[in-house]
């Protein structure tokens, strides 16, 4: 993923929660492999949000479903949610907000996260975001 593409968006998914008056958001971009391509905090998060934004979308790239999948299977397999976040080195929230991007074939480029509102509030952002540059989101 580009970063030009990457920072447009960062720039959706803030545009989006400005017009539904969402709580300020800490938003990240990581590209396939896991690498920060993109981060925005906004004016009034709370200290840990990009952080839970980061696990959010490294979750997805982990597991390779968004995070409300992976919401889901936490209540089901709460022991494999627990094993998979230790073997994502502890960088996996299980709540929605995680999206994974990709392009029209279905190429994975990437995952947006999400943390500053309820959970599915940043999801909403997150899908915005990716729609914004006419990719494809995807929640679970």
């Amino acid at each position: 993923m580009k970063l030009e593409i990457a920072q447009k968006i960062v720039a959706g998914a803030l545009a989006k929660a400005r017009e539904n008056k969402m709580m300020p958001l800490a938003v990240v971009i990581l590209d396939a492999r896991g690498v920060l391509k993109a981060m925005a905090a906004e004016d009034g998060i709370s200290l840990k949000r990009p952080e839970i934004a980061t696990g959010k979308a490294n979750g997805a790239l982990s597991l390779g479903i968004g995070s409300r999948a992976i919401f889901e299977r936490a209540q089901q397999q709460p022991f494999f949610i627990a094993a998979a976040t230790h073997a994502a080195g502890g960088s996996m929230i299980p709540v929605p907000g995680g999206v994974l991007i990709k392009n029209a074939e279905g190429d994975l480029l990437g995952a947006i996260g999400i943390s500053g509102d309820n959970s599915d509030n940043d999801e909403i952002a997150a899908v915005a975001g990716v729609e914004a540059v006419g990719l494809t989101p995807v929640t679970g």
